[in-house]
């Protein structure tokens, strides 16, 4: 398949993006997502809690934590990094099910910084069930939400 084929290909019902806007300098905001000591304790949904095991960031590295859920339900995750690109974009892949692939961006608006956040899964099936079954798309605006309430509490 040619390249002009490959980039025309539609992929909207396999995707789930988010954006937000953070009070914070992008380098920051780029260590927040690189620092398990910072991570551990924003990431995910609202009343998720998490224990890192490994994060190396750098192309080829791996992310592996447990997300304990709020119902007692503990969710294994297996990412490996793909891209590192300081301070201005993330990518990895997420090993464990469902398996995607996230691109996080980090775009510089000077005192403040934008993430953008997309999340590309094989299918739109395996799209469709982890929006159903985790409620994907209202768990990445908390969890966008909890790293502007941890920015908010870091001395300034």
């Amino acid at each position: 398949m040619s390249a002009i084929a490959l980039n025309s290909i539609d992929t909207k019902d396999r995707e789930i993006t988010g954006s937000r806007i953070f009070n914070a300098p992008r380098e920051l905001v780029f260590q927040m997502w690189t620092d398990p000591k910072h991570i551990v304790n924003w990431f995910g949904p609202n009343g998720f809690r998490n224990t890192i095991f490994e994060m190396d960031v750098r192309p080829g590295g791996k992310w592996r934590h447990i997300m304990h859920g709020p119902d007692g339900v503990d969710y294994k995750n297996e990412s490996i990094y793909l891209e590192i690109l300081p301070p201005e974009r993330l990518v990895y892949q997420h090993l464990s099910a469902p398996g995607h692939i996230s691109t996080v961006t980090f775009e510089d608006l000077g005192n403040k910084t934008r993430v953008s956040m997309h999340m590309l899964f094989e299918t739109a099936e395996v799209r469709d069930t982890t929006v159903k079954l985790f409620n994907a798309l209202e768990g990445l605006q908390q969890t966008l939400q909890r790293l502007a309430d941890r920015l908010a509490q870091l001395p300034k």
